[in-house]
């Protein structure tokens, strides 16, 4: 095997394969990234057993071949060369690297040994606009839950019908919806899935991520597929909590916010809040007012007064600034945020409206 590639196009293809690679396996190989060269292409692989990646690049390739070198190793050398040709050759079970005035030989594993990358029939697919899709992900994927006894919850459902896709994700404390219309490929029946929210953040924060991505599902594997590169990992089976029963028909007090106002005055306000992170709003229907105040028995207090605009009677509410903080960041760039409250102990609910509408609804907190 000998082929040479530029620096900068080697350190993409390993930045995109190195989020499959296996971290603290007890298997050398899922350490690794195989590489194959054949005309006038390279492919990379990288997988954990979980997600699986594929990536292809444009080299000249002078001798094709099949080799696996430790990803980590090999990314930091790459990372420190100069951006200019890089010369691979492979040599029994040494690969031998030329940059410049810089030479390695690294030691090779078997690929003989590398899991088979996966086979699969799609059922469904789809294709979306992924930088509509990557803006939806990330004021969603954080709501996903992390407690590993309920594997459901650690997934964001994706569905797409009749122009509308949406994505949804809870973790029992809050829920957080957001939706946009699109021009889609997909038929009259509606596409569905649910994906690890984590690896839907990851695949579409990759380098080589391009226009439109098509997502796609078999029985059991989700497969998001752009450009020269294929990731596939497992999909999350089961049932997603029937959501729409939890957002009610009407609401008692409706709130709304300037959004960069009220980002600056919870900021500050919360400060005092190091051991208890709760908060409290109480509104104030006829002064038009919104009361923040935090208090911890250990640093003190804080109050601070925002002008609302308010449509219904007074009423109070406490809830988790942390939880405040990620739908406030989530709708940063609008002017405006609604808070709907039915009473003190039942959930609260922000809406933003745009493009991207935007709905998160948070339990509260004892005051």
């Amino acid at each position: 095997m000998k082929f040479t590639v530029s620096q900068s196009a080697l350190a993409k293809a390993l930045l995109v394969v190195t989020k499959g690679m296996a971290t603290n396996s007890t298997l050398p190989i899922l350490s690794g990234v195989y590489i194959k060269a054949t005309d006038g292409m390279l492919e990379f692989q990288a997988t954990n057993l979980t997600i699986s990646i594929r990536h292809k690049i444009a080299a000249n390739v002078e001798d094709e071949g099949e080799t696996v070198v430790s990803g980590t190793i090999l990314t930091n050398i790459v990372k420190t060369l100069p951006d200019s040709a890089v010369t691979f050759e492979g040599l029994d079970r040494i690969v031998a690297i030329t940059c410049d005035k810089s030479h390695f030989r690294l030691n090779t594993l078997d690929p003989r040994d590398f899991p088979e990358f996966p086979q699969v029939s799609l059922e469904r697919s789809i294709e979306l606009p992924s930088a509509l899709l990557s803006e939806m992900v990330d004021k969603v994927y954080k709501v996903t839950s992390k407690d590993t006894s309920r594997p459901i919850l650690s997934g964001v459902l994706l569905s797409v019908e009749e122009n509308v896709i949406r994505l949804v994700a809870t973790d029992s404390y809050r829920l957080a919806v957001c939706d946009s219309y699109v021009e889609t490929s997909s038929s009259d029946e509606a596409f569905r899935t649910i994906v690890p929210g984590g690896t839907f953040h990851d695949v579409l924060a990759l380098p080589s991520m391009t226009e439109t991505i098509m997502v796609g599902t078999t029985a059991s594997q989700v497969v998001f597929s752009f450009g020269n590169t294929t990731y596939i990992s497992r999909k999350i089976e089961g049932n997603f909590p029937n959501y729409r029963q939890l957002l009610p028909a009407t609401y008692n007090t409706a709130v709304t916010i300037g959004t960069a106002d009220f980002a600056a005055a919870l900021k500050r306000v919360s400060v005092i809040s190091l051991s208890n992170p709760s908060v409290r709003f109480d509104i104030d229907a006829d002064g038009k007012l919104m009361r923040l105040s935090a208090s911890s028995p250990d640093q003190g207090e804080s109050t601070e007064l925002l002008p609302v605009e308010v449509e219904g009677p007074s009423m109070s509410i406490a809830m988790n600034y942390h939880y405040v903080f990620d739908c406030v960041n989530a709708v940063s760039g609008r002017d405006e945020l609604t808070l709907e409250l039915q009473s003190t102990m039942q959930p609260g609910i922000f809406k933003s409206y745009g493009k991207i509408n935007y709905l998160y609804l948070l339990m509260p907190v004892r005051m």
